[in-house]
């Protein structure tokens, strides 16, 4: 095989690698106590639906509800109860350290049940974390 036919599947490999983008991150160090990203939290919690929380000293929360159709997926699918209907949670937990301030990131969904406790179905998303590693790096904040 010809070096000259190597070099486009070698363009297409490079193409495809990401540039520049920070590592995808759930979690992140700061030197100080976050308030900005905690603030923006706030603030971008505020749309139809939503609901922002502090839910203890360090722990703040937005919920939201869900598009119908993913409403009906996640009550069929974990036996929810139609008269409590199912939310997406982001909670940013913050945690002091030797080093500052670690915060943490988790988003689920919440599917309350008539008969015992809700069910708690984690969100993977690469798109999630990395916007979220972003907004880190903005904030100040390094991957944890």
């Amino acid at each position: 095989m010809s070096l000259l036919r190597l070099i486009p599947v070698l363009a297409l490999i490079v193409a495809c690698t990401p540039q520049d983008v920070p590592p995808p991150a759930r979690s992140a160090q700061f030197d100080n106590f976050p308030k900005r990203l905690f603030d923006t939290f706030e603030i971008s919690c505020d749309g139809p639906g939503e609901h922002f929380k502090n839910t203890g000293n360090r722990v703040f929360e937005c919920t939201e509800f869900l598009p119908p159709d993913t409403t009906a997926f996640l009550i069929l699918n974990y036996d929810g109860y139609p008269q409590d209907l199912p939310k997406s949670v982001m909670r940013l937990t913050t945690t002091k350290n030797n080093s500052g301030y670690r915060v943490d990131a988790e988003l689920y969904f919440n599917v309350p049940r008539r008969s015992g406790p809700s069910v708690k179905v984690p969100v993977e998303s690469e798109t999630l974390d990395k916007a979220l590693g972003a907004l880190y790096q903005a904030l100040g904040g390094s991957p944890a």
